[in-house]
């Protein structure tokens, strides 16, 4: 008779539980339109953000960034003067 023990089977390695990304889902914030066409533009632009993985947020906020930069310059710009009649031409005389 033999005193030996039986050898042991593989020991039962548990799995690791296996994680998804979760998929993009809206925040819910509501933009409020400003009157400004540009700048309501790029706030809409900012709702794309909703579908996109947060690894494609950084492309939309810089364009976002980028479009609020141009709205803000064309503000500073001064139009230019425009007369509100007719400068008489020199040959004209009364």
């Amino acid at each position: 008779m033999s005193d030996s023990l039986p050898e042991p089977g593989p020991a039962a390695v548990p799995e690791e539980p296996s994680y998804e990304p979760a998929a993009p889902a809206p925040l819910g914030v509501e933009r409020t339109p400003t009157g400004n066409a540009e700048v309501d533009a790029q706030l809409e632009r900012l709702g794309d953000v909703d579908h996109l993985a947060a690894d494609g947020h950084v492309e939309v906020y810089e364009d976002v960034h980028q479009g609020l930069r141009g709205a803000l310059t064309a503000l500073d710009a001064r139009p230019q003067p425009t007369p509100s009649y007719a400068l008489p031409s020199p040959d004209h005389r009364p």
